[in-house]
Order: structure tokens, then C-alpha cells, then sequence
């Protein structure tokens, strides 16, 4: 930081003298010219003593450039944050607004590294959206309507299960760090991740298969921005936002797979979006609790993209929303792990999104952009089993979405059961 002020003071320095250069022919008097020619050997000799990076490029490029045009040319190789701002790219996915809960700890970090997390039911966190009722549901409390079943029977009109794969992938080509995350992974600018982290036989070799009964509850899902719509949904009506979506796939995994679900409907977004999973935090901890048999917890969201990005895409001849796993790394490229955001389960984390989006790619391609992973951490913590999923956009329609469930839930149940 201190190079960094110093080279800044000694551009400043630069800029007074050459802005203050005369062209050769437009010199007055011998005098003028010998004023001029002190003020460039001042101008370079400090560049050489004081920055060396100054001094390295004016020797590579000084001659055949105006003082002006150097100091501009140097500013921008020096200190590049406008050419970052205008060049760079970074998704800015839903699952978590700029300035989340969590986010906000990480930026206070220097002066707050006695906050354990974004997720403790602590006396500094805002009181919940909806005020805190919601938190306190447990098991399955949720009664379908008829409209929403009505709704729900269309989505199963047309669609054909894969029976076996599509798509050979071997094991060889996953090995390939280079192959795996170019092919099944999108990292964010704000993290990083190693071949360590993203190996495939270690990730594949991890059981994901349940050990409780179907008489116990095996599953949870729930919503951290239950307030998500799509292009259709009907405004007051939750059966057809992200929340009819989640109740939905609840159905399928308990119909047609015999599976036992909760699908938790609290509110945590409503009046506070940016400090939703700290809000939703202390409920999950509850129901994690109260139904110790849990072993998947699914948060199910919509993303969001430009107006004129549709997510679509043609799944053994229906057309249905494209999803998306997330993993939080708990690790930011600026500050690398972030001890008071430590994740236990980070690793059974990113073997589920790979099986899932292995299987996926197999039975259903097309279905799963690639995995999305960023800096923080999103409540995953909490499970071994735990999945981030983005269902569609602001511009898929409520069917669209609801039609993608029934490939999510026969990859899941395979992930699951082995089967």
C-alpha cells in the first residue's frame, strides 16, 4: 500500500513537470530551451530513482512519446481500475444481492473479526422480514390448492424420463483440472479455487446416498428469496413464484419417488432482501433441530438476468427453464479463506452440485448451465448435503419452471438412492 501512495505521489510529481513542457519548436530563447531540457532530466531521473515501473517503461517506450501521453499511458499501467471496471465481466447472480449480510462482515472485517458468521442469532442482527413467525414452522405445513395442482398437472403433459444415459463422460477427461472447469464450472472474479478443491475422483468418491427411512424426513427445502417471480406470476399469489416451484418438486420427490420432504415456506426477503441468509439462518437451525433425520437441504431460487435473456432450453422434447447449482467457497481472491465464514461441509458441498451436474449432463443435457461458484458462503454450511439451486429467470414463465422439476427430481433421486 505504502508503494503503491508513493508511486501515485511521484506520478503527481511527473504530471506537474510534464504538463508544464514545452515542444521543441515552440522554445523562446535558449533560456526556455535549457528550463525545458532541466525539467526532463528531472522528469526522468525521478521516474528511474522513485518508480522503478515508471523508469522501465519510459526506457522501453519514452522516446517516441510526449511527456502528456506518458503519464496517461503510465496511469493506466500502473493503477488500471478504470480499464478493470469497463473490461471486466462478473455475473451478478440472485442468490445474493452486492450487499448481503455476509458481505457486509467481509468488508468489516478488520474491525469486527469477533463476528463468527452471517448466520448468528445475534443481538446486531435486524429482526426477521415477516417478524419472525415464520421462522418457527416445522414439517410439512403446506396444503396444496386445486389451482396449484391444475397448474402442476400441465407441467407432466409430454414429458418422458430418461431410463439410462445420453452422455458418456469418462473419468479420465474429469481428472483434467483444465477440462473440468472449463466444461462444468463458471468462478466469479471475487474467489478462487484449486485442483485440489476441484477433484474429480475425490468429489465422485463421496456417498451421497440417504441412510434414513422414508418414515423419517430425509429432505428440506426452502426459500432464502421466496419472493422471486417469474414473467407470468400472478402478484399475491405464491404458487406461482419460486415457492409453487419449490412446492412442486416437494410433490414429485414424494409421489412419484417415494421420498420424505418438508418444504419450508418462510419468509426472510420480504422487507430486507440483502440480509435474507441471515435471517433465514437461525430458522434453518431450528428445523435442523427439531428434525435431526434431515440429510439434503435444498434452497431453491430464480435468478435474475438482462430483459433480453431467455434461460430456455429442450429437454427430451419440452421446453422448460434451465437451472443452476451454486457453491459458496468461503474464500474472496482479495483476503483468501475467510476463517469466520468456515464452512466444515464445503467439500461434501461441492461433491453434490458435481454429481448432481454429472448425472444431470448424462440424463438430461442441456438441462444445467454450468456451476456457478463465488466468494461467500449462503447458509450451506449447515448440511453436508446442501444445494443452491437457481431455477429459471425473471423472463422464464411460471410453467417453464415447474416443467424443469421433473428432470431435477429424477437426478436427484438417482444422486440420492444410487439408482
Amino acid at each position: 500500500m505504502a508503494g503503491q501512495l508513493a508511486s501515485i505521489a511521484v506520478l503527481i510529481f511527473m504530471a506537474f513537470l510534464c504538463f508544464h513542457m514545452k515542444k521543441q519548436e515552440t522554445y523562446e530563447s535558449l533560456s526556455d530551451r535549457i528550463v525545458a531540457e532541466v525539467k526532463s532530466v528531472m522528469f526522468r531521473q525521478t521516474a528511474k530513482q522513485y518508480a522503478m515501473q515508471i523508469g522501465y517503461i519510459m526506457e522501453n517506450e519514452g522516446e517516441s512519446k510526449t511527456a502528456v501521453q506518458m503519464v496517461l499511458d503510465m496511469s493506466r499501467r500502473l493503477f488500471p481500475v478504470s480499464g478493470y471496471i469497463d473490461t471486466s465481466q462478473n455475473y451478478e447472480t440472485q442468490v445474493e444481492s452486492k450487499f448481503s449480510y455476509e458481505e457486509i462482515v467481509a468488508m468489516e472485517a478488520a474491525d469486527e473479526m469477533e463476528v463468527a458468521d452471517g448466520t448468528d442469532n445475534e443481538a446486531q442482527q435486524i429482526q426477521t422480514a415477516n417478524g419472525g413467525d415464520s421462522g418457527r414452522e416445522s414439517g410439512c405445513a403446506n396444503t396444496v390448492t386445486a389451482t396449484e395442482n391444475t397448474a402442476n398437472s400441465k407441467n407432466t403433459t409430454g414429458f418422458q424420463l430418461s431410463q439410462s444415459p445420453k452422455a458418456d463422460i469418462s473419468l479420465d477427461k474429469l481428472n483434467d483440472f483444465d477440462y473440468l472447469i472449463h466444461n462444468f464450472y463458471v468462478v466469479d472474479k471475487t474467489t478462487t479455487i484449486t485442483s485440489e478443491q476441484l477433484n474429480a475422483s475425490n468429489l465422485l468418491s463421496r456417498d451421497m446416498k440417504l441412510t434414513t427411512p422414508a418414515d423419517q424426513p430425509q429432505i428440506l427445502i426452502y426459500h432464502t428469496h421466496s419472493q422471486e417471480g417469474y414473467v407470468d406470476s400472478v402478484p399475491g399469489d405464491s404458487s406461482t413464484t419460486v415457492m409453487g416451484v419449490g412446492e412442486y418438486l416437494a410433490e414429485l420427490l414424494r409421489d412419484r419417488y417415494g421420498l420424505n420432504v418438508i418444504h419450508h415456506t418462510g419468509e426472510y426477503d420480504v422487507k430486507d432482501r440483502d440480509h435474507a441468509y441471515s435471517e433465514a439462518g437461525p430458522a434453518l437451525e431450528q428445523l435442523l433441530a427439531q428434525n435431526p433425520s434431515i440429510e439434503v437441504v435444498i434452497d431453491l431460487h430464480r435468478d435474475g438476468v438482462a430483459d433480453t435473456t431467455r434461460l430456455v432450453t429442450n429437454v427430451n422434447g419440452k421446453q422448460m427453464a434451465s437451472i443452476m447449482f451454486f457453491n459458496g467457497l468461503s474464500r474472496t481472491t482479495s483476503t483468501g479463506d475467510i476463517s469466520y465464514l468456515y464452512n466444515p461441509n464445503l467439500q461434501d458441498n461441492l461433491a453434490f452440485s458435481f454429481q448432481m451436474q454429472l448425472k444431470a449432463e448424462q440424463y438430461y443435457p442441456g438441462l444445467a448451465r454450468p456451476i456457478y461458484l463465488k466468494g461467500y458462503r449462503y447458509n450451506m454450511h449447515y448440511c453436508p448435503k446442501s444445494l443452491l439451486v437457481e431455477v429459471g429467470a425473471q423472463t422464464n414463465t411460471v410453467d417453464e419452471a415447474m416443467s424443469a422439476m421433473e428432470p431435477l427430481a429424477d437426478v436427484l433421486y438417482r444422486v440420492l438412492t444410487g439408482n
